[in-house]
């Protein structure tokens, strides 16, 4: 074999390898927005599961990619570990079909439409189609169809031209004896396996495989498949370093069903070889045959380990054992492998910072209540929420950063935008709920008692900050821009009860009802449910900018209080009519 065709060989390797990853990466953000949701809501059983698994998977032309996300989706408490099973056995079925198409590149014919349909045809309109939607087209889903194009050219002719460097090899000595000792089942299992290990893609050592058919007998390419499928296990089990038992759990689960269902496939048929002798083992593969028989190996495993879920999920167990005794984190959601899939980490950080916005809204209530009645208990529990709230700000903080810097839709830029734009004030809501409840411990250490006046003050200021919370957490959840527009009126109320609260206690103060130690505490309660509704206030108006495309609540302010409109100045109405001294 001479130097050029080694380096043509090695040439349609690195071409054949970046033109899958090209296309697998444009099948991924045009298909995986919806794909990724789709999975995560619709696979609640396990043969809806398989087959979500495997049509996910034949779109996005990745196993891995789709075990990774389901990892990632147990890690999070987003599906229970048996219902991931059933999609990563859809996913060891799904990534055949990429044999299937690299088959098209080895279309070839004289006339008619296998002549249109033929490498070198197919070929140069994939490539020119691509190349003018990636150029011209101002479009972000069409430059991603592009890619996905020119993937697939240059897919096809890396094939092609290890195809054509490979004729040689059937003739070459060396080469036949290691294609001989491929029979040998283990040896080949073994190989495949670590090569596909190394390759970190099912579908590109298949590729590989198919390229070299040519010269390759049914009885080497059999277990080299094997083993590929076995070795596509790895980057799913290097996806679960850093993830929680039942995560790491579920990144087995891919590694053992491949192995058992290859290790029972091979006895099944190695047995039966010996007993029945078959003739066709030393037959010449091509790329098709070698799809057809990797598609059907896969399905055979999947159609013998279907009924054993069960018993899968309980060797998993036994295999990775369960650490005790760790601090759940209120924040798990946000899983970093979700950060290549920014549909799931939009969709995550959505429901983080609602349960951020809930618990900040329970630190409120449970505070004011132990204005009234106070008990330890009580108090633990909102040091626990504003503690959650602290970790939730800087969970997220780092999270949406990170977000920021992938490729995100005008939809999901907008929902980031609005996550960081919150979260500050969200955490410093559940800051003044942990001031409130401290100003209430004092009062009960120091066994002080309000005057009846201040009392009903309190409790008429504290109503009105519970329903400026529940409009803000409602509109915010909800995304409701009506409930929203209601929460700056009701602020304003609240201003003006806290302002009202404090001249009051000065006569009461003047006239001997009430202490300068009573004083102290009062004020620090008043200061504190006011700052509450400035943080709901800036809530509220951040949602209402950024829906209009900008981000200034400092003139949003200044607008509604310049001119209010009739709608503002209605519920300002209605508020003051609801909470008044």
């Amino acid at each position: 074999m001479e130097i050029s065709e080694i380096i043509s060989l090695c040439s349609g390797i690195a071409l054949f390898l970046f033109g899958m990853t090209l296309m697998g990466d444009g099948l991924k953000r045009v298909a995986g927005n919806r794909l990724e949701l789709v999975l995560y809501r619709l696979s609640s059983t396990t043969l809806r599961g398989v087959l979500l698994g495997t049509g996910v998977t034949a779109v996005i032309q990745s196993s891995c990619a789709t075990s990774v996300m389901v990892v990632g989706f147990v890690n999070a408490n987003m599906m229970k570990r048996r219902q991931a099973i059933g999609v990563i056995l859809g996913a060891i079925l799904g990534t055949s079909v990429t044999g299937w198409v690299i088959s098209l590149s080895y279309l070839e014919g004289s006339s008619g439409v296998l002549q249109l349909l033929s490498t070198a045809t197919l070929t140069g309109l994939v490539a020119i189609v691509g190349v003018i939607l990636r150029v011209f087209s101002k479009n972000q889903t069409n430059h991603h169809i592009g890619d996905i194009l020119m993937g697939f050219a240059i897919l096809m002719f890396g094939m092609s031209t290890m195809s054509g460097s490979v004729s040689a090899l059937g003739e070459q000595p060396w080469f036949t004896n290691i294609l001989s000792s491929m029979k040998n089942p283990i040896l080949g299992i073994l190989v495949g396996a670590a090569f596909t290990a190394i390759l970190q893609s099912a579908s590109a050592a298949v590729g590989i495989v198919q390229a070299l058919s040519f010269v390759m007998t049914f009885n080497a390419a059999l277990p080299l498949l094997m083993g590929i499928a076995i070795g596509a296990s790895f980057p799913v089990l290097l996806s679960a370093l850093g993830a929680n038992t039942d995560g790491k759990r579920t990144a087995f689960v891919y590694l053992v069903a491949s192995t058992i269902g290859v290790l029972v496939c091979a006895s099944l048929f190695y047995l039966a070889d010996a007993i029945f002798r078959f003739d066709n083992l030393q037959t010449l593969m091509n790329p098709f045959s070698v799809a057809m028989v990797n598609s059907f190996l896969r399905l055979a495993m999947v159609l013998l380990l279907l009924p054993f879920i069960d018993a899968l999920d309980a060797l998993v167990c036994l295999l990775v054992r369960e650490k005790k005794g760790k601090e759940e984190d209120p924040a798990m959601r946000l899983e970093e492998r979700f950060l290549a899939h920014p549909s799931l980490a939009v969709e995550q950080s959505r429901l983080t910072i609602n349960d951020m916005a809930e618990r900040a809204r329970e630190a409120i209530s449970s505070a004011l209540a132990l204005t009234a009645n106070y008990s330890k208990e009580g108090f633990e529990a909102v040091k626990r929420m504003e503690n959650d709230c602290d970790r939730f700000e800087d969970a997220l903080g780092s999270y949406l950063v990170k977000l920021t810097g992938r490729e995100l839709s005008r939809k999901q830029n907008e929902d980031v935008s609005k996550y960081l734009h919150t979260i500050t004030d969200f955490e410093r809501i559940s800051d003044h709920a942990r001031n409130i409840a401290e100003s209430a411990a004092e009062i009960h250490e120091k066994k002080m008692d309000f005057s009846v006046d201040a009392t009903r003050e309190l409790a008429t200021i504290s109503a009105a900050i519970r329903e400026i919370m529940r409009l803000t957490v409602e509109a915010f959840i909800e995304n409701d821009l009506t409930l929203a527009v209601r929460v700056e009126p009701l602020e304003e109320v609240i201003d003006g009860l806290c302002d009202e609260a404090k001249s009051n206690h000065v006569e009461r103060l003047q006239q001997g009802h009430c202490t300068i130690q009573q004083g102290f505490v009062f004020n620090d309660l008043l200061t504190g449910m006011e700052r509450v509704g400035d943080h709901c206030s800036n809530i509220a108006l951040a949602m209402l900018e950024l829906a209009g495309d900008s981000f200034d609540t400092h003139a949003s302010q200044n607008r509604m209080k310049d001119g209010p409109s009739q709608d503002f100045q209605a519920a300002f109405e209605d508020y003051t009519a609801r909470f008044s001294l």
